[in-house]
């Protein structure tokens, strides 16, 4: 990307919401939007720096109509606040369905040199970003896990997002059988991993609806070294039976928003 079409994504990070709106408009609406389409394609990624929040100054390369979020800090602000809560220097975190590495990169900071970042990504092109944004933030402490998370190691099927849909891909999923647009990817259990790896201290969980799956390949880490857990659950099914088995291994659960629990042990 040229300096001057970087600039223009930045204009666009920035100013995205009023843009929205002049797209509303009877006539004016259509050439803005023939205009933002030849000055910033869909497709643009840019380099800025996080304006704000416990993650002011991290590099990202964003998506300029979908990544003002992450750009202006404000992304999940309650797993940004779980994440300094729980976290200390030299711990090891992992990261299951990192996606572009936001939080993996907050970790990173928090933890420090003596600390150590696993963000497993199952998406091929989303995995290569993460890599991008921990080499350029320096944070050698970062591994990146080209992986599926679930219950067993082995192969499965993985459904991309469309990029027309959602550009920076952050609702792929592993799904049951294989459909139009899906790829096989590798995937393996918690408890394999961290029975060859150094287990987590703490970690964070958002796989959009696989985390019952996550969690039945998590037994024996859950009642051995018993990290923290932050988990974002996708249906009530998924509530009930997780918060069933956290209590069962003596976590205790609490609400941080409808979506995410924080799970503690006793």
């Amino acid at each position: 990307m040229s300096a001057s079409n970087g600039r223009m994504a930045q204009f666009f990070l920035r100013y995205a919401s009023p843009l929205a709106g002049l797209r509303r408009l009877p006539v004016v609406g259509p050439l803005v939007s023939r205009l933002s389409a030849k000055l910033v394609p869909r497709d643009t990624l840019a380099w800025v720096q996080v304006q704000r929040g416990p993650a002011l100054g991290l590099w990202l390369r964003l998506n300029p109509r979908t990544g003002r979020n992450y750009f202006e800090g404000g992304g999940e602000p309650e797993v940004q606040a779980a994440l300094l809560q729980c976290l200390k220097p030299n711990m090891t975190f992992y990261d299951v369905g990192a996606n572009i590495g936001f939080f993996s990169l907050l970790a990173a900071r928090i933890v420090g040199k003596g600390g150590r970042v696993v963000a497993f990504e199952a998406d091929p092109e989303v995995a290569a970003r993460l890599r991008e944004h921990a080499a350029r933030n320096q944070f050698p402490e970062i591994s990146v896990e080209e992986t599926a998370v679930c219950s067993r190691r082995g192969k499965v099927f993985f459904a991309r997002t469309d990029p027309a849909v959602s550009p920076d891909r952050g609702l792929g999923h592993v799904i049951d059988k294989d459909e139009a647009g899906a790829i096989q990817v590798n995937s393996i259990s918690l408890d394999e991993f961290a029975s060859t790896n150094t287990p987590p201290d703490f970690l964070k969980c958002d796989v959009e609806g696989a985390e019952v799956d996550v969690f039945r390949g998590a037994q024996r880490l859950l009642a051995e070294k018993r990290p923290g857990i932050l988990c974002e659950l996708h249906s009530r099914e998924n509530r009930r039976i997780l918060l069933e088995e956290f209590a069962r291994f003596g976590y205790v659960c609490k609400a941080l928003d409808e979506q995410h629990i924080l799970a503690l042990p006793r």
